[in-house]
């Protein structure tokens, strides 16, 4: 009987231990992806950045979703190969980040670039191949934040995990985006396909499976 209660408490206190740790992993997420974005405004609005300041606000938030995504893809093999499930807890949160991160690049865009002008906006993503895809990506990211909400996955069932594979398709086409945008050098954006390249390999079987499908 003692035993039983000892083995119980045992259990309780890792359940407890581990929510806590998936606690703290979380705020460290709110702090690491909103301060920089709210710090990085208020560096806008005072005019404390580069010459181009419209360029500087576009990139970085561009660049920080593909950031947030490339975390997001790599959590679940870092879970595995270590066996700390917990992780996986945290990649909704990133995921949504991303999402974030992509909203505000677009609205960054629609602002600063084309004033709001929706004629023009339109016609530029008509136009301009690197735009097309970035807004496709920009439409998966936000069938899947929308689907994160925990009631539409119970209603969506299996359906749920099959939108969600359509990630993959979106970190490809934002790498198509990022080296299509860039002018002259392209070494930052190869070493970002590279690192796509190598996160999808390691789901390659899982990868084949859904394109069969």
């Amino acid at each position: 009987m003692q035993s039983a209660v000892n083995t119980a408490s045992k259990v309780s206190f890792k359940s407890v231990f581990l929510g806590h740790r998936v606690l703290l992993l979380k705020i460290t997420i709110h702090m690491m992806a909103f301060l920089p974005l709210l710090a990085f405004y208020l560096l806008a609005f005072t005019d404390q950045l580069g010459a181009d300041p419209v360029e500087d606000v576009i990139h970085f938030t561009g660049i920080g979703a593909f950031n947030l995504l490339l975390i997001s893809l790599l959590i679940t093999p870092i879970a595995k190969k270590y066996r700390q499930g917990y992780l996986l807890q945290t990649r909704r949160l990133v995921g949504l980040y991303s999402f974030t991160y992509a909203l505000f690049h677009l609205l960054n865009f629609l602002v600063f670039e084309v004033q709001f002008d929706l004629e023009l906006f339109f016609g530029e993503i008509i136009d301009r191949p690197y735009i097309t895809v970035g807004m496709a990506a920009l439409i998966i990211l936000f069938s899947l934040a929308v689907t994160s909400i925990t009631a539409l996955r119970r209603k969506m069932g299996k359906n749920w995990q099959k939108l969600h594979n359509w990630v993959y398709v979106a970190v490809l086409l934002i790498a198509l985006h990022f080296f299509w945008s860039v002018k002259s050098d392209i070494v930052e954006p190869m070493i970002y396909i590279a690192m796509v390249v190598f996160l999808l390999s390691l789901r390659k079987d899982k990868i084949k499976r859904w394109f069969k499908r």
